[in-house]
């Protein structure tokens, strides 16, 4: 590259006159001597004073000597690159002013160079107008910041000081009483939405807001909380003043906003009270280049503000690239937040957003310095682990991660406890390219997820044929649906008292092409994890309450019961879908009762209690399965409306026709005390009948009577079963 001198080679007899301490002293660093002259040529001024040197070594002895006001840095020197001395002037605390010339075709010299506080960055070939304009505008920026750290020092401990900055910040300031009237306002306000300040005092916030976004405001714009739990760096749209905004420009102005409550007291001791609220609004800018380098938001998430997956991919590869050289060892570690959708679903999205960023946080300070962390989709993170000595580092890092997450996390008016489930992958010896390495360290993630969750594992070979066989049943389930391979079987529920078949459990079974009848434990925990339960549990209850409502022409007083997935909870809709399937079948709906596992009253959650409600205002029945396993409270019962509780089959197990059975006595009693009914699930012995008869448990469900068949045979069942057949028996009706 060849750039043409302008300019006398030597300096003027007037800069070699001017006082030093007035000059503008640059140093102009590159290995090429012909290259330092012509851009000291193409700089040369009056008040300026150009020095060159070409090493990284022979600079930092510059910089340990004397002060500069601009340094003109390659990024490629003979003994390290440019970045190495912007790294010294960090770390010592200096203020001079960079500009890093490179001719590399990697992002990575920009970002690095950028991030490094650089003022502007040039890429080779450039011309001599752009490296003036640069340097220009460098000592401007330079002169300005001087200037104003000058005022800052003029103005310290002083109310001009206060008044100055907030009336002149970029950001928008206010204050709302406690009924979100605006009692002051900055002049940001008028520049950035046209507003005069003065006619929005005392009107309310939602003036100024979108009204896309009125809903996410209420929560957020007159914030009452203080501390961590307040709202931090919440984006929102604001409205410009249609009559007051200049040029065509009308649309509305993103921002991002930081709020907390304001509290005042009238006496020492007495407690503070709500007054208002303190925000700060700052404009989003819109996306931009610098000449040829990309700009910080162009590699950035923006809800998080960590690396985004270009730049987490770039580092990447530069990582194995330089582990290759040097023989290292590097770690992928890839982070999924368990159920983190349900945060989604019950707290609303602003909410899931704000956990996010506090999770990014979290997850930032467990890491070390040179560790790069990115949101790779949604609630995943992906995390690269440079320069670890062996397993064991990474294995402590893990632990810490862990570690840290049992501590809750501010959520709405409360906290909530967040589980991970993290898969990592080691280089060289998991995969040899980026892509390799994030997708084994996902699979060793499924694979904890699969464990059940709330762990971390180092990926080994023998998981891809259990990832594999994950893959394939996910895909062979979807298409289950699609094809109508799913059939239902359904086992009686019997009354000793009416002496007949009372109600039937519809249990779903797939009749897979290649392996014949498979039973649910072999596929509906796979099913909840990739989201198809929704589906399958349609299916069953539409399929279910059609055979329910030909039976029921026979046999009117027939209830059918059905399993629901604690999955099944995750949709606003689940009373809806049951009020629609029962009204398309011309059903009531106590004919239908519904079975949740005992786990899930211990949730005692948002997510479930309103699902619950909606489900008994419609009157359809709430039955508990494997009760007394899970250590439920008795209040739940009352507050869910629980109609049925069904004995676990471990109790009916140990009865044996002989003494005592204090835990079953309990929960018959338990039953008796609320007005629930009580049922027993696993008979298979007349013993157990009998016994369970005495202590009250009138209903019974069990090999004793019936395996669970399909639904010709259940048909003949209910035409031909009596219960007073097998007193005193001990062989099963059907095999």
């Amino acid at each position: 590259m060849v750039i043409p001198w302008e300019g006398p080679f030597f300096p003027t007899e007037a800069s070699r006159r001017a006082p030093a301490e007035s000059l503008t002293r640059i140093l102009v660093v590159d290995d090429e001597p012909s290259l330092r002259r012509s851009v000291a040529a193409l700089l040369q001024g009056s008040d300026r004073l150009i020095e060159d040197c070409g090493s990284v070594a022979e600079t930092l002895a510059r910089l340990n000597t004397r002060s500069y006001d601009l340094l003109i840095l390659d990024y490629r020197l003979p003994d390290a690159s440019g970045l190495a001395i912007m790294d010294w002037l960090i770390s010592n605390d200096r203020r001079e002013s960079v500009i890093m010339i490179s001719g590399e075709q990697s992002i990575d010299a920009a970002i690095g160079a950028l991030r490094r506080g650089a003022d502007d960055f040039l890429v080779k070939p450039y011309n001599a107008e752009q490296l003036r304009r640069a340097v220009a505008n460098t000592l401007v920026k330079r002169q300005a910041d001087r200037n104003h750290r000058v005022n800052q020092q003029r103005l310290q401990s002083s109310e001009q000081m206060h008044r100055y900055l907030v009336e002149n910040s970029l950001d928008l300031i206010y204050t709302l009483d406690a009924e979100g009237r605006f009692n002051y306002l900055n002049l940001r306000i008028e520049s950035l939405l046209g507003h005069p300040r003065n006619a929005l005092i005392g009107k309310h916030f939602s003036e100024i807001v979108h009204p896309e976004d009125l809903e996410r405001a209420r929560f957020t714009f007159n914030e009452r909380r203080t501390g961590p739990r307040a709202t931090s760096n919440m984006e929102l749209r604001l409205a410009r003043n249609p009559y007051g905004a200049d040029g065509d420009d009308t649309g509305p102005v993103a921002i991002v906003l930081n709020a907390m409550g304001i509290y005042n007291s009238t006496e020492s001791r007495a407690p503070s009270h709500y007054a208002g609220t303190y925000g700060a609004a700052r404009s989003l800018p819109p996306m931009r280049t610098i000449d040829s380098a990309p700009c910080y938001q162009t590699y950035h998430d923006p809800l998080t503000q960590l690396p985004n997956s270009d730049l987490f991919r770039d580092r990447l590869n530069l990582a194995i690239t330089q582990a290759k050289r040097r023989k290292g060892l590097i770690a992928v570690m890839f982070i999924d937040m368990d159920r983190f959708k349900q945060v989604n679903e019950t707290y609303g999205q602003g909410e899931g957003d704000a956990l996010l960023r506090s999770i990014a946080l979290r997850l930032k300070q467990c890491l070390r310095r040179g560790d790069t962390l990115t949101r790779h989709r949604s609630d995943e993170f992906v995390v690269l682990l440079p320069d670890i000595n062996d397993q064991e580092d990474t294995r402590a890092i893990a632990e810490k991660v862990l570690l840290a997450f049992r501590k809750p996390f501010p959520l709405g008016e409360g906290e909530v406890t967040i589980t991970i489930s993290m898969g990592i992958a080691l280089h060289p010896e998991d995969g040899d390219t980026a892509e390799d390495l994030v997708q084994h360290a996902s699979v060793a993630m499924h694979q904890v997820k699969g464990d059940g969750r709330n762990a971390y594992s180092f990926f080994s070979p023998d998981m891809h044929a259990s990832y594999r066989t994950r893959v394939s049943l996910e895909k062979e389930l979807r298409q289950a649906i699609a094809r109508n391979e799913f059939e239902l079987h359904y086992q009686p529920l019997i009354s000793i008292a009416h002496d007949r078949i009372v109600g039937l459990e519809a249990l779903v079974r797939w009749q897979h092409p290649s392996h014949g009848l498979v039973a649910p434990s072999r596929f509906i925990h796979f099913a909840e994890e990739a989201g198809i339960i929704h589906e399958i549990s349609r299916w069953v209850l539409e399929t279910g309450c059609a055979q329910l409502a030909a039976w029921r022409r026979q046999f009117p007083e027939l209830r059918l019961t059905t399993n629901l997935s604690s999955r099944d909870f995750d949709q606003s809709d689940l009373a809806d879908t049951v009020s629609r399937t029962l009204s398309r079948n011309g059903l009531a709906a106590n004919s239908l009762e519904l079975e949740i596992a005992e786990s899930l009253l211990l949730e005692n959650s948002e997510r479930v209690a309103p699902r619950l409600q909606n489900l008994r205002e419609l009157g359809v029945g709430v039955a508990i399965h494997d009760f007394g396993t899970g250590y439920s409270s008795l209040a739940s019962l009352q507050r869910f409306g629980v109609t049925r509780l069904k004995i676990d089959r471990s109790f009916v197990k140990d009865i044996n026709g002989h003494g005592n059975h204090p835990i079953v006595s309990a929960i018959a009693g338990i039953a008796r005390g609320f007005d629930i009914r009580l049922a027993a699930e696993g008979i298979e012995r007349g013993d157990q009948m009998n016994t369970l008869g005495g202590l009250g448990c009138d209903e019974m469900q069990g090999f004793l009577f019936s395996r669970p068949v399909d639904a010709d045979t259940a048909s003949r069942l209910l035409r031909d079963f009596r219960p007073s057949r097998l007193i005193g028996a001990g062989a099963p009706l059907s095999a």
